[in-house]
This record gives structure tokens, sequence and C-alpha cells, in this order.
């Protein structure tokens, strides 16, 4: 089930298509077998079934293909704009796992967030400091520069206290 901003989003989509083909809610609506209210009903709820999309999807001879989350970045690129729950057990799979291949790291975000992350790990005692801080170096070089963690301390969506009492629940 979408999420609500997901479902707008959907409905928006196929609205915008169903209208360039010439078609009003109505006629949408009966097209896929739907109550002539359904439409509007859709566009106010929070949620409906995938079934109900897939219809209206069909007669407009579209296919529903889930796609992976894109991140929201800050313009820069550097992180995150923020993190969901989701994306945030993800880091402490990929922390607990012992993984410090960089091709795995930037797999779960950019390059100097992620950089960021080594240091801030880096500097708790019951992780590899040393190849923490190569990583960190590898994924974005000059991060060990005082300045540019000072940065990544003030931009992260990160807040360290939080992150380091989560990750340890979550082990």
């Amino acid at each position: 089930m979408p999420s609500s901003a997901g479902l707008q989003s959907i409905l928006d989509a196929l609205s915008a298509t169903a209208r360039r083909r010439g078609l009003s809610d109505s006629a949408w609506a009966r097209l896929a077998a739907l109550p002539r209210e359904s439409l509007s009903r859709l566009r106010r709820r929070q949620d409906c079934d995938w079934a109900t999309l897939e219809r209206l999807a069909a007669v407009l001879h579209l296919r529903l293909v889930p796609a992976p989350v894109t991140r929201e970045l800050a313009p820069d690129g550097h992180f995150p704009l923020g993190l969901r729950r989701e994306e945030e057990e993800r880091l402490y799979q990929l922390i607990r796992s012992g993984d410090l291949s960089a091709d795995s790291w930037r797999a779960e975000g950019p390059a100097f967030f992620m950089a960021g992350l080594a240091v801030l790990l880096a500097g708790s005692a019951q992780f590899p400091r040393r190849p923490l801080l190569d990583l960190a170096e590898v994924l974005h070089p000059g991060i060990l520069e005082i300045p540019v963690y000072e940065t990544w301390l003030r931009r992260t969506p990160i807040e360290p206290s939080r992150f380091f009492a989560q990750l340890r629940s979550a082990a």
C-alpha cells in the first residue's frame, strides 16, 4: 500500500495521463469499472489498495512497477535531507556487518556523508579506529581535516548520541 505522499504522486501521474488522453474522471473510472466517486475519494484518502491503482493504470495502458525509493539529497548532494527509519536500519546493519569496503559504504549514501559517519564511528572504542579512518579518507579525501569534519558535524542529519544509542540497541 503506497504512503499518502506516494499515493498522491501516483494518482497525479495517472490523472495527467488520463487528461492527455481526453478522459474525464467519470469516463476514466467507468473504464476501470469503479464507482464514479472513487477517484474523488481516492484523492482525499491516505491509502488505497494496489488492485484499484492497477485497474486505473491498466485502462490507460500503463503498468505500475515498484521502484526503489530515491533519496532526497541536499542541493550539493553531500547529505541526505533526512534519514527514514529503514535507511537508519540499513546503516546499522552495514556497521554491524563489519564490512569496510568503500563500495558497500558508497551504496548506502553520498560519499561525504558516509565518510563522516566512518570518522564518527572511529571515535568510539567499540569500532576499529584505523580501518574506519582509512575508509573515510577513501570515501572523501580530506574528511580527516578538522574544518571539513566540523562541516560534516554541522550538516549531518545524524544526531550522534541518538545514533550510538540506537546502534547499541539494534545489536
